[in-house]
């Protein structure tokens, strides 16, 4: 796997040495696309950007494009917001003064906004089970993106963005994930340190998002099936692909990007403890370990139960030393270290401030493949306890099974509210979408 390293300071370019670049992006991809976008002979690009999600992280990461766009002196507004549900669409008005006929809602909300004249830069933040097919619209049409983590439920999702992210490659499109890390100058110090040899040879990895309490539960609300288990998404696996997934994958996706690569087999456990009868599908608890290609294995631990220890957090083991990839290492023998680089922006304002300057500048980032390779991390892991079986990375990307309707993965706009499965919650060696047919006992 490719990393690449965000680079927080890239300073300003030149008006000449901008123009060069701009010709250069443009001559390579004007014979295969054409679409609005912001590489132009102009002094002050405008970037138009739509919400397409706005719970809380969607307003949240409005706030912080255009915070980044201040930064990097880039004339920047919100032309339009998108949600499923018409209360959550109106928030656009308050947060970003857009007028009633700019908040979308409906399941077509997000191809509205998209269709808005001048769009060029997208922020994602729906239930992830919709990131896929909302990613290939943006694509499609053009547009750069900003989508929050994790970027599918299942398998087929991860397939759908492993080839959007090859063609937004093609189109000459930026992409940026919520995986704020990457860009938090504390981590990019440390896990370069670690490449460089500081604590010797890797050994093994931990990985932790163990909460202190459970995840919110909105309950049973809404006409249908459907409708119930969108407001209560968290819940539902083809909506939020369960907390290893949604949550922990923050952490696995340290975890990658310090080895390089991702996992090759999973094997672990899990269990619903404290969710008891509350309506749902997923776990409050794993214990997975995975192991990468060198034999080094990562051992990875998330729970949403009511506890008096929590940590969210990850740690290197090296056979010179250990280090937290946040910004500290203990050589053996040696006095610790503490990486504190000065004015290190907030994260979350920083993976906007460079996915506008690869913009700008007509520097190269996609992260889709990162993103979408540690989402499918998560999934292995989750499937592995799910199961009770050890899961092969070759096997798990043989999987056809999708946990969400068919719609979901061709044109989420034609979805409507109706009816819908629940599944139990799972049980090892009953549930197992690798048998043939899948093993999916429902409700």
């Amino acid at each position: 796997m490719n990393e690449q390293r965000s680079q927080p300071n890239t300073p300003a370019v030149s008006r000449r040495e901008f123009l060069k670049q701009s010709s250069l992006a443009a001559a390579a991809a004007a014979a295969t696309v054409s679409f609005p976008h912001v590489l132009r002979a102009q002094a002050k690009p405008t970037l138009n950007a739509v919400i397409i999600g706005m719970g809380g992280r969607g307003g949240g990461a409005g706030n912080d494009f255009l915070e980044a766009a201040k930064i990097t002196g880039v004339q920047a507004r919100i032309v339009a917001v998108a949600d499923l549900f018409p209360e959550q669409a109106r928030r656009g008005r308050d947060a970003f003064g857009l007028p009633a006929e700019k908040c979308f809602s409906g399941f077509d909300a997000y191809i509205k906004a998209l269709e808005q004249p001048g769009v060029n830069y997208a922020i994602l933040a729906a239930p992830p089970g919709f990131r896929p097919t909302h990613f290939k619209a943006c694509i499609e049409r053009g547009v750069h993106v900003f989508m929050e983590k994790p970027v599918a439920v299942d398998v087929p999702g991860c397939h759908l963005m492993y080839r959007m992210g090859e063609e937004a490659d093609r189109k000459g499109l930026r992409v940026a994930a919520g995986t704020q890390r990457r860009h938090e100058a504390p981590y990019i110090e440390t896990i370069q340190r670690i490449w460089d040899g500081v604590i010797g040879e890797i050994t093994a990895l931990r990985a932790y998002w163990v909460n202190g309490g459970p995840i919110w539960h909105r309950g049973d609300h809404g006409a249908t099936d459907l409708e119930r288990q969108i407001r209560n998404w968290y819940h539902y696996i083809w909506l939020s692909g369960d907390h290893i997934v949604e949550q922990h994958m923050h952490n696995i996706d340290v975890c990658n990007w310090i080895m390089r690569d991702h996992p090759v087999r999973a094997w672990g456990m899990g269990a619903r403890q404290q969710l008891g009868d509350k309506s749902g599908e997923i776990w409050d608890n794993f214990a997975v370990e995975f192991e990468y290609a060198n034999g080094v294995r990562m051992h990875s631990y998330c729970g949403q139960i009511k506890r008096s220890w929590s940590s969210v957090s990850e740690a290197v083991v090296g056979t010179r030393g250990t280090a937290n990839p946040a910004g500290s290492i203990r050589v053996h023998g040696e006095r610790p270290i503490r990486i504190r680089p000065e004015n290190a922006r907030n994260p979350y304002v920083q993976e906007h401030v460079d996915l506008i300057q690869a913009i700008v500048n007509g520097t190269e980032l996609n992260e889709t493949k990162n993103v979408t390779d540690s989402t499918l991390t998560a999934i292995m892991g989750r499937e592995a306890a799910y199961s009770g079986g050890m899961v092969q990375w070759e096997d798990l990307l043989k999987s056809e099974f999708k946990y969400g309707p068919d719609l979901m993965y061709e044109d989420s706009s034609k979805m409507t509210f109706g009816p819908w499965r629940t599944l139990k919650p799972p049980m090892p060696s009953i549930h197992d979408i690798f048998k043939n047919p899948p093993s999916v006992p429902t409700a």
